[in-house]
């Protein structure tokens, strides 16, 4: 039996949690906020200061194995909105997401020897929210698994140095450069205890390889797509202006600059969509260019998707990801991707056929595509048809069913 350990609960936990407990091997899963239809938290939801409580709702099916302890993301909640920034201040701050993180591991890791009487064999935890976890757990003769949901830092901090320098008018949005020692030295340790590492792509993997000692077996276990819509097919029309979509955090970290650089290359020939939040309000390059073309800061998850169906391409020229949900998001939803081999892409993408593949900072190789794309709006369709078989391929259910034998095979339960 396993504990699963999540402070949030987003969309890779719960198919998690799915593939686990179909596999009959989830003992409890531990998390901060979780909403079941029409229970309390639900029903608060409903009031518009508490709406986000409607973005942890989850299947009634893991409701009995369900453990809560909401208090500091309800207060990291309530302080953002209240603009209480000293309690949210990056890392430092009681209700920053690292306390929230770092809240939660403590909570899970007191909990553990009774899950252990309980006949746990096994946790499973995320990255920032693992180490007292799995100290505690080494302790009584746990099984670590540790899912590394976002490349290693240590890569991470080597690439985004290179980008602070090429565009420096950006550097402000590299908030994953203000770490600190502490907090990396944590990643570390967490790494150092995993008795397996789970990752979601060949990219994160391949970033391991900078972790200076010995690591135990490293699996990679790809997401799943989203479901399949069917979009009308429609003759495109050569002098229609392309919809272009970009989705994700405003920073360069997700490679933001070359999204505008594309942009504002083909001027009106594109029509440009944002949407995401800002990670400073310091960065006037940014500013100005999302005056130049149509910002969303937010939408609920189903509305991103219902933009995904209106637009013809998404922009994604991450610098450094883990996976990159948008793309299969994008896929499913019959819309093609242009990203980089610092994602998921390339586990995915065939280069001219199911979308496109160029390397991190390429503006140039974006342009040419875009060009290509415009000249011959027929390909576009086809290429469209594409992405969604290729998205019919790798349903959710499948990433839970791999994760659940995985993990099932590794705690001798098979």
């Amino acid at each position: 039996m396993v504990v699963l350990s999540h402070p949030t609960g987003n969309e890779f936990v719960r198919y998690a949690a799915s593939g686990l407990i179909q596999a009959q091997i989830l003992q409890s899963f531990f998390t901060s906020i979780a909403c079941f239809e029409n229970d309390f938290l639900y029903q608060m939801g409903g009031f518009s200061k508490f709406s986000e409580l409607r973005k942890r709702v989850f299947d009634t099916n893991l409701k009995p194995y369900t453990k809560i302890n909401p208090y500091h993301e309800l207060m990291r909640q309530l302080s953002m909105k209240m603009n209480w920034d000293d309690l949210i201040r990056h890392e430092f701050g009681k209700f920053s997401v690292d306390g929230v993180y770092s809240n939660h591991d403590n909570w899970v890791s007191k909990k553990l020897a009774k899950q252990q009487y309980k006949g746990a064999k096994a946790i499973y935890a995320y990255e920032d929210a693992a180490l007292q976890s799995f100290i505690k757990s080494k302790q009584i003769g746990l099984i670590n698994f540790y899912d590394l949901s976002i490349g290693y830092w240590r890569m991470g901090s080597k690439i985004l140095a290179i980008e602070k320098e090429r565009k420096p008018l950006y550097a402000s949005t590299l908030t994953g450069l203000l770490n600190s020692e502490y907090k990396l030295a944590k990643k570390d340790e967490e790494l150092a205890l995993a008795d397996n590492i789970i990752v979601a792509s060949s990219f994160t993997k391949d970033t391991l390889n900078l972790y200076p000692n010995q690591l135990n077996k490293v699996t990679v276990i790809p997401y799943g797509f989203p479901e399949v819509i069917d979009r009308k097919q429609i003759k495109e029309k050569d002098n229609k202006p392309l919809k272009l979509l970009f989705v994700g955090g405003l920073t360069q970290r997700k490679g933001i600059a070359e999204v505008f650089d594309v942009a504002n290359y083909f001027g009106k020939h594109i029509e440009l969509t944002v949407i995401g939040r800002k990670t400073t309000n310091e960065c006037i390059e940014l500013d100005n260019n999302l005056k130049k073309h149509s910002w969303i800061p937010s939408l609920p998850h189903h509305e991103i998707l219902e933009q995904m169906q209106r637009h013809d391409v998404l922009l994604f020229p991450s610098i450094f990801e883990g996976f990159g949900m948008v793309i299969s998001e994008a896929m499913s939803q019959g819309m093609p991707v242009i990203t980089t081999n610092h994602t998921a892409g390339k586990d995915f993408i065939i280069h001219g056929e199911n979308g496109w593949i160029v390397e991190p900072g390429n503006s140039n190789a974006m342009i040419q595509i875009i060009q290509n794309i415009i000249d011959d709006r027929e390909h576009l369709a086809q290429i469209k048809t594409n992405a969604q078989k290729t998205a019919r391929e790798r349903p959710w259910h499948k990433y839970a069913n791999e994760l659940a034998l995985f993990v099932k095979q590794n705690i001798g339960n098979e």
